[in-house]
């Protein structure tokens, strides 16, 4: 009987993995080519995966929850027309030669279902999917994987670093130190989590699967980098004037709605041409200066949560191009659309928080970069106009920008000069320019 595996495919240059969300397809039904079989998840995006053959889903390989590698098959799938599902072998009682064997797995996977691993420490350390289910198939609690010394990105423990310790498990001299609660404050002091009470009347609402991640990435990012903010306020006055001018034109020329946030990302990614050390990532003690400038845009999902795509490239893209890219990304954002590839790459990230009405903001840095920019509500000030026949009082429109920094690697100097730049070319935007 033909049969073709369904594989786990290739998601983004940083994705490995994926879990198993929800299959949509029972053993035994009919497939039609590139009919979605299962839903996944990675730590970046949710995907549908879509059927690779027509005819008969005969086998699914893995359960939902389960943690897969790209690459691996995760279901068979025949393409006989005649093809059906074997029946599933009786389960017999094993005899008495396994009884030892049966109690064995028995008694690991009583273990595995104890064993709570969370995706980030108490200490800041990350934990990825297939780790964390090693360790509970293992049976190693998460103080004992604490203890583990990782060979990863800042120390972090890879399969190769849990694997090569399972061998050896049990085997210590003294006991493994389980380490109470706590959490670091922001002077290097360690205090215990604070308890929560939940009173008559109050709604206890878990946090879905998006915002536990969003919420590992914020504390990982604030344990990993000392934050740093920098503000510029920047008159506007003409980006506004001119935007108002050509919007009807260059919607009817490009079918496309011109907002602000293409202007801001064209004015910064000039600024990051005249200071490339702030597009880096920290690599242990290495700095890795990236040769593409990709800039993400935190795009408010209706869910509440938050998800960040990113235009590739932009330096190199004219404000319509940048305006198309903008455009399409926030829509299938919105609509659940994103692929892994359209959130992966990101070397420098803006935040749109005048969009909420915000005034100015002091964001958290994108890991793995070091910078972070956002932008503020234009509002109309008064303000003194200087001219070759005296300085005078008129209405202008100004915006706060924020600029939140790594200081291991981005000193005030750099953080300050990139800021300022970028609202130099915002203020001196040509009112006469084409698009």
């Amino acid at each position: 009987m033909p049969q073709v595996e369904l594989i786990m495919p290739k998601m983004g240059e940083s994705v490995a993995e994926a879990t198993i969300i929800k299959w949509l397809k029972k053993e035994g039904d009919k497939i039609a080519m590139d009919e979605i079989v299962l839903e996944i998840a990675t730590d970046k995006v949710d995907s549908e995966i879509p059927s690779t053959a027509e005819g008969t889903l005969v086998k699914r390989l893995f359960n939902e929850g389960d943690v897969v590698l790209v690459g691996k098959p995760i279901a068979l799938i025949s393409t006989d027309a005649n093809a059906a599902v074997e029946a599933t072998p009786e389960v017999k009682a094993p005899a008495k030669t396994e009884t030892v064997t049966v109690q064995k797995e028995l008694a690991t996977a009583a273990v595995a279902e104890s064993v709570s691993i969370e995706r980030t420490s108490s200490t800041g350390k990350f934990y990825s999917p297939l780790v964390r289910n090693i360790a509970k198939a293992e049976g190693i609690a998460m103080q004992e994987l604490e203890a583990i010394e990782g060979s990863g990105t800042n120390g972090r423990v890879t399969k190769n670093d849990i694997l090569a310790y399972i061998p050896n498990k049990g085997k210590q001299s003294a006991p493994v130190e389980i380490k109470p609660q706590v959490v670091a404050s922001s002077n290097g002091a360690t205090h215990a989590k604070p308890a929560v009470s939940v009173s008559a009347g109050d709604e206890v609402i878990e946090m879905d699967r998006m915002r536990k991640l969003i919420a590992d990435h914020m504390v990982m990012s604030k344990h990993t980098s000392p934050h740093v903010t920098s503000f510029v306020e920047a008159d506007v006055t003409n980006v506004v004037k001119w935007r108002e001018k050509v919007k009807h034109n260059f919607e009817k020329r490009e079918g496309e709605k011109l907002t602000f946030t293409p202007i801001f990302i064209e004015a910064l990614a000039k600024a990051i041409k005249d200071f490339p050390m702030i597009n880096i990532s920290v690599d242990g003690t290495n700095i890795i200066k990236k040769k593409n400038i990709n800039i993400g845009m935190a795009t408010a999902l209706p869910s509440g949560n938050l998800i960040v795509p990113v235009i590739r490239n932009a330096d190199t893209l004219n404000l319509v191009g940048i305006t198309k890219q903008v455009n399409d990304l926030a829509g299938r954002a919105r609509k659940g659309k994103l692929t892994p590839d359209d959130i992966a790459g990101g070397t420098y990230t803006i935040s749109n928080v005048g969009s909420f009405g915000n005034v100015m903001g002091t964001p958290i840095i994108n890991q793995p970069q070091v910078a972070i920019l956002a932008v503020g509500v234009i509002k109309k000030k008064p303000a003194v106009i200087e001219t070759p026949d005296g300085d005078l009082i008129g209405i202008r429109h100004f915006m706060f920008l924020s600029h939140s920094y790594d200081h291991r690697v981005v000193d005030g100097s750099l953080g300050g000069q990139f800021v300022r730049r970028v609202a130099d070319y915002l203020e001196n935007w040509d009112i006469n320019r084409e698009y």
